[in-house]
């Protein structure tokens, strides 16, 4: 019997094989030049872990950061549960969106309190805007901030620097000081882990050298690539047509690639030496290159590929973290980069 059922999958994937392969062809073109692929070198058993990190006082498992997306709607409420549920299960770490609205309506709470789901083994980080940061620190009400960290049961904050963003927002916020010297000012205040971000430009070499100076815990690239909240908030305002003359700024900024190579030239004596790799992450492929060619600790984030499959269901979002996962395994055993 065992005999018949394996001829029958041999011809049946023979049979396959044929009636595919015309359709997969590949043209030299589209060959991904980033890596040496060595099959002798390795094996191709899925089954083990990653080594664990210890970051933030917590336990990651999989080098994969779910950046900072989404809260303060109904819908959000659904996508933090569902993230929160797949960061428990593949031991990942998260990054709620804005909690700004927190700061004046605590009647929305729930829909961050995701602390039950994903843990405590795991790192959950709140959120704010350098501008609320500004705002709470010279109104001497930074006694807020604490109160939301305490509030979530979070590890810690991200600050999210976005100068453009709020430039180019019809609501946006005045920013009155160079957030160096608020977060300089802030980091005094603080006993908590501290993650600096943008918000899809990245930062230039001064900048970055600025924050690694900075005694935080970790600084996220937000590089150009992925979602661009500059660009995001032209598109907001396209109706009005306030702001198309604004748009080739929604065009500058440094890639990851630009960000690697700043970070990389810096001593190794820098304050800040844990990085979250985020900003035009495509798939599991540019999370391992990327990782591969920083010289210091790193795991990479997703936001909006996570969020696509977050707002459907949760089967959805643990099969396609499964993919990513799996894929980094394979990625792992036999590539290396160029």
């Amino acid at each position: 019997m065992n005999n018949n059922n394996e001829t029958d999958i041999l011809e049946k994937r023979k049979s396959e094989h044929l009636k595919l392969a015309l359709e997969s062809q590949t043209k030299a073109d589209n060959l991904d030049r980033r890596f040496y692929y060595e099959p002798l070198l390795s094996n191709n058993n899925l089954n083990y872990e990653f080594d664990e990190l210890n970051w933030f006082g917590k336990k990651i498992k999989t080098p994969i950061w779910v950046s900072s997306m989404t809260g303060g709607t109904l819908p959000a409420k659904k996508i933090n549960y569902n993230i929160a549920k797949a960061c428990n299960e593949f031991g990942m770490g998260m990054g709620l969106g804005s909690c700004r609205i927190l700061l004046e309506n605590k009647k929305l709470l729930d829909h961050f309190m995701v602390r039950n789901i994903i843990g405590n083994k795991y790192p959950l980080f709140a959120n704010l805007g350098i501008a609320q940061i500004e705002k709470m620190l010279y109104n001497d009400q930074i006694h807020l901030i604490h109160d939301l960290i305490s509030d979530l049961d979070a590890d810690g904050l991200i600050i999210h620097i976005n100068l453009l963003q709020e430039f180019l927002q019809n609501e946006g916020d005045q920013i009155n000081y160079p957030p160096i010297k608020t977060l300089k000012h802030f980091l005094k205040e603080v006993n908590y882990p501290i993650i600096i971000k943008e918000v899809g430009q990245g930062m230039g070499p001064k900048s970055i050298k600025a924050v690694l100076s900075l005694p935080i815990e970790a600084f996220e690239f937000a590089a150009f690539g992925g979602t661009n909240f500059s660009k995001l908030e032209i598109n907001r305002n396209d109706k009005q047509k306030t702001y198309p003359k604004y748009n080739p700024l929604s065009l500058i900024g440094h890639d990851i690639n630009d960000m690697i190579q700043y970070i990389n030239a810096f001593d190794r004596d820098i304050k800040c030496n844990k990085f979250i790799i985020s900003g035009g992450i495509q798939n599991f492929l540019d999370g391992y290159y990327a990782m591969e060619k920083l010289k210091f600790p790193s795991i990479y984030g997703q936001a909006s590929k996570i969020l696509k499959y977050a707002k459907k269901d949760y089967k959805t979002l643990y099969e396609y973290l499964t993919i990513q996962i799996n894929g980094l395994k394979i990625a792992s055993k036999i590539l290396e980069i160029k």
